[in-house]
């Protein structure tokens, strides 16, 4: 019944915050409760570090195992994102405290590194390597406290307080590794209301470590497995020499504290963003900026077209018409079909395919469902969805290959259902073999690698084939202007009507709506950070498909003045300009961000950035074309043609 009114609780919730745009957390699980002195189980997830990019699963290195290892089942995104779930020797007991334990072998056994496996740790700390535990699904976080610039009274009263994800491996001193042995394990518990005579219910709220590095000769520890901890003061760390073997002992503690936090906002700690100011200033910026320049635009572009159209419709002065010059000129060539129908189609279907994808998850994302407590279920879905918005991506594609007068509508479907996915999944298997050399967790195994491509040829390939056939024996487009059987010459173009100015003028508008919010997706993706402000993203998702279009819509307008009518092809390609100014930000990111000098790390960095660029084109190329090919229909059906 408790459970019941949680529920409750929850859609009571949820549908307060619907208004906002903030992205909460809706709980995708139900809590655990726990009695005094249930087990706690304490999972490890993997080890990973920003420098590398590679992450490696928990028991790559030499810790302490349990006696039999399990590992928890897992679902595409978590598998994709090389988290490998497996369970840890750590015993935990619900508000037990343990002073200091002896995790494996006994004091006068302590565990022996050889010369290899020494090796392997002190180059794990030298890459910077974090290992990430789990407690009761809430990963483990280290406490940062630092003063932030104020006044030098304010200074005693106040710290700021920052969590890390995970743990540091170990740290350098010098040319010196030294080991984190021993966890402090602080665990905070929330006391759930029960009636009188019931057994008091706890809730994990908070999971937080203190990892120390130990030297042997300063454990004191006993046959029972007890240990003492030396004075902070006095206590010399756990040296990894990588040229010998090794001597130390794995310890930890367990401490609980009671915590005003309920189970439903667990999460805001990991989730606490120091810059969320930011993030408004950011979004109101853009969007005073997008509309601001939109109502410029709207102006600009419909005087002139009312004064166009108007001129155009004056049936007295057709001498003067005649000579003028203008869109109105290139009406008998603006729909003549482009070069290549069925690889434009084709791409535009792909991008039609990412667009329902892109909006969709980002929805679902921005009501809570998919919140970071639910591993890997952001991926998952996005890969499912590619999958049967395939459908749409065909039905869109088939129509226009139609309209531009396409007759093999089978190899077009077939084109449209390999191209885009067939250079994603050649760029992944090629970075994945370099992985796998690696023999790092985050290497697709051939298992999760054969599902996927049989979910490409068994449900996206189907779908594709399914929408386009539909597409294609529906009306073509209505197309208010005969093409002429001559094609018209197309007068010496200007220099700014080149495509590549076009490209570097279309794509500032909405890079620049969107460039805050591309930082914190390249943190989340790049430095381990949680990312869950998908209120935002829905927000800049929205500022870019309305930049885009409008953009695409000036341009197409200019170009058809200057009577070039070629521009199918051109504005996919110019809309798609805001693509090249993230490969730039990507490589700014690279250089000015991240601390990566290996080759293999660097191989994946520009790989996925590569794919998310190509992604990102075949995006906003598709909003652009169609914002286009409305407004010329639109412009074209507006003029008398005699």
């Amino acid at each position: 019944f408790s459970f019941l009114q949680e529920r409750l609780r929850y859609m009571l919730v949820l549908l307060l915050l619907l208004h906002g745009t903030d992205s909460f957390y809706v709980p995708g699980v139900a809590p655990m409760n726990f009695h005094h002195n249930d087990p706690v189980e304490i999972k490890a997830v993997k080890l990973t570090s920003s420098r590398t990019q590679l992450p490696y699963e928990y028991y790559s290195l030499p810790f302490c195992q349990p006696a039999k290892i399990t590992y928890k089942a897992e679902n595409l995104g978590e598998v994709l994102r090389g988290d490998r779930i497996v369970n840890t020797p750590f015993q935990v007991s619900m508000n037990a405290e343990k002073k200091c334990e002896v995790l494996c072998n006994f004091p006068n056994k302590p565990v022996i590194l050889t010369v290899e496996q020494s090796k392997l740790i002190a180059e794990r700390i030298r890459e910077d390597y974090y290992v990430h535990l789990i407690a009761d699904n809430l990963p483990v976080a280290t406490r940062l406290e630092f003063y932030s610039n104020r006044d030098e009274e304010e200074k005693k009263k106040e710290k700021d307080v920052q969590f890390e994800h995970g743990y540091r491996l170990g740290f350098m001193d010098g040319n010196k590794f030294y080991l984190h042995n021993h966890l402090s394990f602080i665990l905070y518990y929330h006391r759930e209301d029960v009636e009188e005579n019931q057994e008091p219910t706890y809730r994990v709220v908070r999971f937080e470590v203190i990892p120390q590095s130990i030297k042997l000769e300063d454990l004191k520890a006993d046959e029972k497995r007890m240990c003492t901890l030396p004075e902070a003061t006095g206590s010399a760390p756990q040296e990894i020499d990588p040229s010998k073997e090794n001597q130390l002992l794995f310890t930890y503690s367990v401490h609980w504290e009671e915590s005003d936090i309920k189970w439903a906002s667990r999460w805001d700690t990991y989730l606490t963003m120091s810059d969320v100011q930011i993030h408004w200033f950011s979004i109101i910026n853009s969007v005073v900026v997008v509309f601001f320049l939109s109502g410029i635009l709207s102006m600009i572009i419909i005087r002139t077209l009312r004064k166009d159209i108007a001129n155009y419709n004056k049936e007295d002065d057709i001498e003067d018409t005649m000579e003028e010059s203008g869109w109105k000129l290139v009406h008998g060539d603006v729909f003549r079909p482009p070069q290549y129908p069925m690889i434009l189609s084709s791409l535009l279907g792909s991008g039609i395919q990412l667009f329902c994808m892109i909006l969709i998850v980002i929805f679902v994302a921005m009501l809570g469902m998919l919140s970071p407590s639910s591993r890997g279920a952001l991926m998952t879905t996005a890969c499912f969805l590619f999958m049967f918005m395939g459908v749409f991506g065909g039905f869109f594609a088939g129509r226009l290959y139609r309209t531009l007068k396409g007759h093999r509508w089978k190899k077009g479907a077939f084109c449209t259902a390999t191209l885009y996915p067939g250079v994603v999944f050649g760029i992944c298997f090629v970075l994945n073999c370099f992985i796998w050399g690696k023999h790092s967790s985050g290497a697709v195994p051939f298992p999760t690698m054969v599902a996927l491509l049989c979910m490409w040829f068994g449900i996206s390939l189907p779908l594709v084939y399914l929408g386009y056939y539909f597409g294609f024996r529906k009306q073509p487009y209505d197309n208010p202007v005969r093409t002429n059987q001559i094609p018209r010459q197309i007068p010496e173009q200007r220099w700014y009507m080149n495509k590549f100015v076009g490209i570097l003028m279309a794509g500032i508008l909405p890079f620049g709506a969107m460039f805050i919010e591309l930082f914190f997706i390249f943190s989340a993706i790049w430095e381990n950070q949680f990312y869950y402000l998908f209120g935002f993203l829905f927000l800049v998702f929205i500022i870019l498909v309305v930049s885009c279009s409008q953009i695409s819509i000036v341009m197409v307008y200019f170009q058809l003045c200057a009577e070039d009518y070629r521009w199918w092809w051109r504005t996919f390609l110019v809309s798609g300009g805001s693509a090249f100014y993230v490969l730039i930000y990507a490589i700014f990111y690279f250089v000015n961000k991240l601390d990566i000098v290996e080759f293999i790390p660097s191989l994946l960095y520009f790989g996925y950035t590569a794919l998310m660029v190509l992604s990102f084109w075949l995006l906003t190329g598709t909003i652009g074309f169609y914002a286009a090919y409305m407004f010329v229909r639109k412009i074209y059906a507006a003029v008398k043609i005699d």
